[in-house]
């Protein structure tokens, strides 16, 4: 099955509101169960239970009433996305660079730049997928998972099974993660601190979510390295989306690179923007936390028109390779990762 789609001129309001219903109700519900201790001690976010949860209602209830609902489904999938990424911003701000150092900066971005190059060689070259697949893949294992692919989708433009297929990828190896990172810590002490150990945490596992579950299992020393080492990893997303941008430019068609003459991503742009008016600390922190708390369903509300428009055959047809791709980075993360972080701390030392 192909993605669903609407008449373009219907834009009344119950063209939307249905769709942003469904979706708002999924996300309500994906929110709780994320509140459940047993459900968080997994690591298993909001925006991974929304697409799950979509996934499930859009592979039985929603194909009979997708013509209600696609509006405003799409209209979540697209502008509400934007908008949150947009807002991601206030969770960062420019004093976490400081609180890593240098060391940190610099373990991020060649861990960021090194995975992301991987995947485009592994998934063109030795898996044989197509650039959208492999970028997405890329960036949701080198930055930060299903938002950092979230919002790569509409600078590549991929279809909904594909991002589908690279949230999958995240969810499994970095659900693996939170297991398999506190279980190595015992054995590397003597080259990590507590707190050397949080910042190869953070600069290598995919989620914010899991970052802090598998932090927090060793020690609060390294679940706070490991969380602003992941909010810095997350600050590129920006920078990321727009050499992206770029590049997806530079391989398009002439004819197709000369009729779209915008390649920035304007989100990603104001997404910097929000991050260093955070900066400032010029709005009460109730206020920041309130718009942390919007953004967290609005990115939960894409996720979940994600997977409702997301068909378990799309996945079948994309077969194992995306899985093993995936699995090829994970180890890279881990063992380069741990390189990258062993060689920075010793020459900045």
């Amino acid at each position: 099955m192909t993605e669903l789609t609407v008449p373009a001129h219907r834009h009344t309001l119950w063209h939307f509101l249905p769709g942003l219903a469904l979706s708002g109700a999924i996300t309500a519900f994906a929110l709780w169960m994320g509140n459940i201790p047993a459900v968080a001690g997994l690591g298993l976010g909001a925006l991974t239970l929304a697409i799950l949860c979509g996934m499930v209602i859009g592979n039985t209830l929603y194909p009979k009433i997708w013509q209600q609902c696609d509006g405003g489904v799409l209209f979540a999938k697209q502008h509400l996305l934007r908008l949150g990424i947009i807002l991601y911003g206030f969770r960062l701000t420019f004093s976490q660079i400081a609180d890593v150092g240098a060391s940190g900066l610099i373990i991020d971005i060649l861990t960021l730049t090194s995975t992301f190059a991987l995947a485009c060689w592994l998934g063109q070259k030795v898996f044989g997928l197509d650039k959208q697949t492999s970028w997405l893949i890329g960036a949701g294992s080198s930055i930060c998972g299903a938002a950092a692919i979230l919002a790569t989708e509409p600078v590549v433009k991929a279809e909904a099974s594909k991002v589908t297929v690279a949230v999958a990828t995240v969810v499994i190896f970095g659900t693996l993660a939170i297991f398999i990172y506190p279980m190595i810590y015992p054995f590397v002490t003597h080259w990590f601190t507590p707190e050397a150990f949080g910042i190869y945490t953070g600069s290598t596992m995919h989620e914010v979510a899991q970052v802090v579950a598998a932090g927090h299992a060793i020690s609060p020393e390294t679940e706070n390295a490991a969380v602003i080492a992941k909010m810095l990893r997350v600050m590129m997303l920006a920078p990321f989306l727009i050499f992206l941008a770029a590049r997806v430019k530079q391989l398009a068609p002439a004819g197709a690179a000369q009729a779209s003459k915008i390649t920035i991503p304007w989100f990603a742009l104001l997404f910097i923007v929000v991050a260093v008016f955070n900066s400032f600390h010029l709005l009460p922190n109730w206020l920041v936390n309130t718009l942390v708390t919007l953004d967290t369903f609005l990115l939960a509300m894409a996720m979940a028109a994600l997977g409702l428009t997301t068909h378990i055959s799309a996945l079948r047809k994309a077969g194992i390779r995306p899985l093993l791709m995936a699995l090829a980075l994970f180890v890279w993360l881990i063992a380069g990762g741990a390189v990258i972080n062993l060689g920075i701390h010793h020459l900045i030392a």
